[in-house]
């Protein structure tokens, strides 16, 4: 068993940015044998030291969330009274929107503007999710005379929630505001490199009133922390966002246990610009839709098609504007692109641009490491514009996770369709057209959760966000996602005036 320091039960945040951060179990922050460090990726420096959990802590993590479900009151409480909570989590969310911001951009490089609309978004979330568990009821049913039949939600359980670097704060979340809303418990693991605001959520989650247990944080190693959580008898779901064949891995794992899983995986979505299109709108969109977030991001356009009849004038607008895109200090408020959050994931994203080049691609613009200055040490990678790519190329086919957009013409609506669905995902797509029939056939055609028409934003609460194919399935961000935290009972009751005898003996 793990030697742990356990402090008071949290009841106020305090100072967000610290040197030290202790993982949460049941309400209080807890140390374990070992930390690791947490880096700041835009100076590659080391931003504080972590608690890291091992087997005994998870254990001890699962034990509080399903004490906290099974003998204690949230799943209890009226859905007004979690509604209230979640509210006041948003609240206190809001009242730390600068420290929160700031924290995000140190622990993940990304750009000021970014971190300031994800953490809103999270705010949002809970805002959403407040209101909407308050309609989410069940149903009375037409059944012959003599039966009354109705259908109750009832929240699923002990829920593993595994979350991703890219967006640290908005993927903590995207899951645990309708876990909570629905009345589950939560034991939540961020990515070793960004963990800072999943920790800070949950201590805001316990000032605001969530009870001890009923929410939990353990960073660690996704094979030992990950892999005991997906497998974990006591837990009843998973929700996870990563990469596709982690997603595999853990598909198979939970399969032992039959336990709920929903999967949020990788991308590879077309960007699909018609020749009726506002060019400059489309350019201005498809610009964002690849280099928001510094490209890290799993329904990033990443294969943009143009039709051949505005490809040159389409392209040099798009480079031109590619090339002013502003790269460095991510608290720069000019500043369009952070940092590329590892020097592994940096070498992994000039991997692909170098064998792109190396199949014969052009890159047209980008395609090198940067030094920004003032923070040179940090992890750079400049917008990246390849093309002449052929659709067998691993740039083309894999998902690169970067700022880099592959580019390819198209003569006609049905085969670039073909084309755009020519990959083993389905998260994100985008269409750029005046002519409404065809946005409306193109959306229609397209194998991907999302479509985007004219426009290059993917979710706001209350909208579906997920994938088909190897993007995963289940969605979330929206209303139909308590169904995902929910078991549906069926309560049938017979109130008529003689007992019924079946058999008649």
């Amino acid at each position: 068993m793990a030697q742990t320091a356990v402090e008071n039960v949290i009841t106020e945040v305090g100072e967000m940015k610290r040197s030290h951060y202790a993982m949460v179990i049941n309400g209080q922050r807890v140390e374990g044998p070992e930390t690791f460090e947490t880096f700041n990726p835009a100076k590659n420096e080391v931003l504080a030291t972590v608690a890291k959990a091992d087997e005994a802590l998870t254990e001890q993590a699962v034990q509080a969330a399903r004490d906290a479900f099974d003998h204690g009151k949230w799943k209890k409480y009226p859905v007004g009274k979690r509604a209230r909570v979640l509210n006041k989590v948003a609240s206190i969310m809001r009242s730390r929107f600068n420290e929160l911001v700031e924290v995000e951009v140190l622990n993940s490089g990304k750009a000021l503007s970014a971190a300031q609309a994800q953490v809103m978004q999270s705010i949002e979330d809970f805002e959403f999710y407040a209101g909407a568990i308050v309609g989410h009821r069940g149903t009375v049913n037409n059944v012959p005379n003599g039966f009354f039949n109705y259908t109750q939600k009832e929240p699923v359980g002990v829920c593993a929630q595994i979350i991703p670097w890219n967006y640290p704060m908005m993927m903590a979340a995207w899951k645990v505001a309708p876990a909570l809303a629905a009345g589950c418990s939560v034991v939540l693991k961020p990515a070793s490199l960004t963990p800072v605001t999943a920790i800070l959520l949950n201590e805001i989650c316990h000032e605001a009133g969530v009870p001890e247990g009923v929410v939990n944080t353990i960073p660690g190693s996704g094979r030992v922390v990950g892999d005991r959580l997906v497998a974990h008898p006591d837990v009843n779901k998973v929700a996870f966002t990563g990469s596709t064949p982690i997603g595999k891995d853990i598909m198979s794992k939970a399969s032992d246990t039959l336990k709920r899983v929903t999967l949020e995986l990788g991308g590879k979505s077309p960007n699909i610009v018609f020749d009726d299109a506002d060019i400059d709108a489309a350019v201005a969109g498809s610009l964002f839709g690849i280099f928001f977030n510094t490209g890290q991001s799993c329904e990033a356009r990443s294969r943009m098609f143009v039709h051949e009849d505005i490809y040159d004038e389409f392209m040099e607008k798009f480079i031109a504007k590619t090339e002013k895109l502003q790269v460095g200090d991510p608290f720069d408020k000019g500043t369009h692109l952070g940092s590329i959050i590892s020097r592994e994931q940096l070498e992994t994203i000039d991997g692909y641009v170098r064998s792109a080049e190396k199949d014969g691609a052009v890159i047209a613009t980008g395609g090198k490491e940067l030094s920004p200055e003032g923070v040179e040490d940090g992890h750079w990678y400049a917008p990246t514009v390849i093309t002449d790519v052929t659709p067998d190329m691993e740039a083309v086919r894999e998902e690169i996770f970067g700022p880099v957009v592959v580019v390819e013409k198209f003569s006609d609506e049905r085969d670039v369709i073909k084309r755009a669905n020519d990959t083993k995902f389905g998260l994100g797509s985008a269409v750029w057209t005046r002519d409404q029939g065809r946005s409306t056939r193109v959306a229609h055609s397209i194998d991907a959760g999302i479509v985007m028409v004219n426009c290059p934003f993917s979710a706001f609460p209350g909208t579906p966000f997920g994938g088909y194919k190897e993007s995963g399935f289940g969605r979330e961000l929206c209303v139909e996602t308590l169904d995902l935290y929910t078991e549906e009972k069926s309560v049938l009751s017979y109130h008529g005036p003689k007992p019924i005898n079946p058999f008649g003996v």
